[in-house]
């Protein structure tokens, strides 16, 4: 079983790609997190999701936390940026990490001044959080060097649920509105034309409203940012089980469906946002649906 501390490193054409770590979590139970959940219609898989994707009992599922350091020849990029330490949050599982995630990120052979791109996946708690760093008590951009690109939809949504008192889950005020206040951020929406060459950003809501999905290619080769269009890899055999976090079950549905045959249909390696292990792999298409291999 692959350590979940660990750093992994992966090639597609030019780009090279690095697992950063973050935090595994344990504790959702099946149902908590999908459900549509059903026992009998996993018995079959449980093989390969025991014990890396689920527990030996069965009762709580395992997922990871973590972001994805892409090195082009122009560009060094992080695409999303988990939970961050620090920060004070409502769900104890994300409440005040304490993790080397910085450490890990030099590891993989980048500081932070390194970072010139961060690519958003959608605006909630495990994906912004290192956006920002705690600095003499202020809340400063982590990586000092980089334009923030995220959806001005969701940005404006969540800055107009702000205003009005609203709460939206706590990570509004210390990890975005910082990198806008300090001129970082680039809004942007799915489908316009590329920030950089071979880049995609593809609409997939459901998960959140203006959810997306991120293509790289390089040689002939695709890399595909899923971001949390699935947070586990039983999904993909089930893709009809949409998480208890996507408000638009239905969306959500639609936008995995595409996912998978994007994935499928480009021989893409997919770097998950949530799956344990490698966190990477491949769909494949066969008779009953898809398949997952982890890479």
């Amino acid at each position: 079983m692959t350590d979940p501390t660990a750093t992994q490193t992966f090639q597609v054409g030019d780009l090279t790609i690095s697992r950063i770590p973050e935090a595994q979590l344990t504790a959702f139970a099946p149902a908590a997190l999908l459900p549509r959940w059903d026992a009998e219609r996993i018995q079959e898989h449980l093989s390969w999701l025991i014990p890396g994707s689920l527990d030996e009992a069965g009762r709580h599922l395992i997922l990871s936390t973590h972001a994805w350091l892409v090195k082009s020849p122009e560009h060094t990029i992080l695409i999303d940026a988990g939970i961050g330490n620090d920060k004070l949050r409502a769900a104890p599982i994300f409440n005040q990490l304490r993790t080397p995630f910085l450490e890990r990120l030099q590891e993989a052979g980048a500081s932070p001044d390194d970072i010139d791109i961060v690519l958003l996946t959608h605006l909630h708690t495990d994906h912004v959080g290192w956006n920002t760093r705690l600095d003499e008590g202020q809340w400063v951009p982590t990586f000092r060097n980089a334009r923030y690109v995220f959806s001005g939809i969701e940005y404006e949504a969540l800055n107009t649920l702000s205003q009005s008192g609203g709460d939206p889950r706590g990570f509004f005020e210390d990890s975005v509105q910082p990198i806008v206040a300090a001129g970082q951020a680039q809004l942007v929406a799915s489908g316009q034309p590329a920030l950089i060459d071979n880049l995609t950003l593809h609409s997939t809501p459901g998960h959140s409203t203006d959810h997306w999905s991120i293509s790289l290619s390089s040689r002939g080769e695709t890399a595909f940012f899923a971001g949390d269009v699935m947070h586990h890899p039983v999904q993909i055999y089930q893709p009809t089980w949409s998480s208890v976090f996507c408000p638009s079950p239905e969306d959500a549905q639609k936008s995995r469906m595409w996912a998978l045959q994007f994935a499928a249909d480009n021989d893409a390696l997919v770097f998950s946002s949530h799956f344990t292990g490698s966190s990477a792999g491949r769909v494949r298409q066969g008779g009953r649906g898809y398949s997952w291999q982890f890479d």
